[in-house]
């Protein structure tokens, strides 16, 4: 039974049956009366929403202004009122089929209605323009959201299969396409090439939908995406001064290389990135916390902070005062006289690590002069020290003036 209903033919066949019903029902008392002059029997009854159909040149031109549907008021025998009303068998169209290119005013006509009823539409004319049909080939250019690409990769330019399509419509329309679009309908983030089908979107300036026909109407769309990755070491870099009495003997990172993310030709031309310690503020083995710092136009970086470890060695000073000046390598038959420092004694400075200044003593270092080859007269020559390699020395003299004479006999 509901696929009975569902059948065009047979509601109309039933609309038919019950019109004929109630005509028959109709009493006339015997008497035999016309539709022409008997008035009980006009009905009038409008039927909204008909489909206006238009007949021209569809080959070479586009017609605008014809309304989509009007409404048609009908007068006449209940049946016949009845029947086109359940059947709505009529067409309502404009004949254009000898228009010129240019605006019209045209009559809005009705064919296929029974001759009994008289009928009214509405609107009863139309304001037609008549233009020459355009085609004209236009590239497409893609569109898709290029925040949902995630982080470390870039997309190149999008490939559109075919490249261009034909776009047919009234000389003006076409005049005012600025964009044709298509756009992929991508909604989760992505990071790997994609080739998907987009609806082709012809639009004017103002972004709105012009009303044409599009071949073909969808396009394939291919955006090939690669990384704009590289992984570089991380450089240290010290600033400033230790403070007196503090060496820094090593800093550790507990990560020495770090991946950043930017454009592919930026990222050619970076070798590291690098972390700034401060000196200054070192006083013990401690471990900081440093920032990753990336140059201009890297646009992220992992990891963004390290820690530092670093180590270092307090230092301290000892003055050993008046060290006796050894003499080495003088001949046989010659002697030494000290002009400067004439007490052949020097002042020794060390400097090293505090537990290992702090447990020497004068006993640990021999201070001389090597005399060897020197013939008589006055010389400038080198004090040196011998000491432990832990620390560093100075001299407060460190070169002795000193005559070489022969000895008596």
């Amino acid at each position: 039974m509901d696929k009975l209903m569902d059948n065009r033919w047979f509601i109309k066949v039933i609309a038919l049956v019950l019109a004929l019903l109630l005509y028959s029902a109709v009493p006339n008392d015997g008497k035999k009366t016309t539709d022409v002059n008997v008035s009980s029997d006009k009905n009038t009854e409008t039927i909204q929403d008909i489909p206006v159909k238009s007949y021209y040149d569809t080959e070479n031109l586009v017609i605008s202004g014809v309304p989509d549907t009007v409404d048609v008021t009908i007068q006449g025998p209940m049946p016949n009122v009845q029947t086109a009303k359940a059947l709505r068998n009529f067409e309502v169209y404009v004949d254009l089929s000898d228009i010129k290119i240019g605006s019209h005013t045209v009559p809005l006509k009705i064919k296929d209605i029974s001759e009994k009823l008289e009928v009214q539409i509405d609107p009863a004319y139309a304001n037609i323009t008549v233009q020459e049909k355009v085609t004209k080939e236009f590239e497409v250019e893609a569109e898709y959201n290029s925040g949902l690409l995630e982080d470390g990769f870039e997309a190149e330019r999008p490939v559109v299969e075919p490249s261009s399509v034909l776009i047919t419509g009234a000389k003006d329309t076409i005049d005012r396409i600025t964009y044709v679009k298509a756009t992929l309908d991508i909604k989760d983030p992505f990071s790997h090439s994609l080739t998907r089908e987009a609806k082709v979107r012809v639009l004017d300036r103002e972004l709105n939908k012009l009303n044409v026909v599009v071949e073909p109407e969808t396009v394939q769309v291919t955006i090939p995406i690669k990384s704009a990755k590289k992984t570089v070491p991380i450089k240290i870099v010290e600033k400033g001064s230790t403070p007196e009495g503090i060496k820094v003997d090593s800093i550790d990172l507990d990560s020495e290389e770090a991946t950043i993310i930017g454009q592919e030709d930026l990222l050619k031309g970076i070798e590291n990135v690098r972390v700034e310690v401060d000196l200054s503020q070192i006083t013990d083995d401690t471990t900081v916390t440093l920032p990753v710092i990336i140059s201009e136009g890297i646009t992220k970086v992992s990891p963004q902070i390290v820690k530092a470890k670093i180590k270092v060695t307090k230092m301290a000073e000892k003055t050993f005062s008046s060290l006796t000046i050894n003499n080495e390598g003088l001949g046989d038959g010659l002697t030494v006289e000290y002009l400067n420092p004439f007490s052949a004694k020097t002042d020794l400075t060390i400097y090293g690590p505090s537990e290992v200044v702090n447990n020497l003593n004068e006993n640990d270092f021999r201070v001389f002069v090597d005399l060897s080859n020197l013939t008589v007269g006055n010389h400038d020559v080198d004090i040196k020290v011998n000491g432990p390699a832990e620390v560093n020395w100075r001299l407060s003299n460190p070169i002795a003036q000193v005559s070489i004479t022969q000895k008596e006999a």
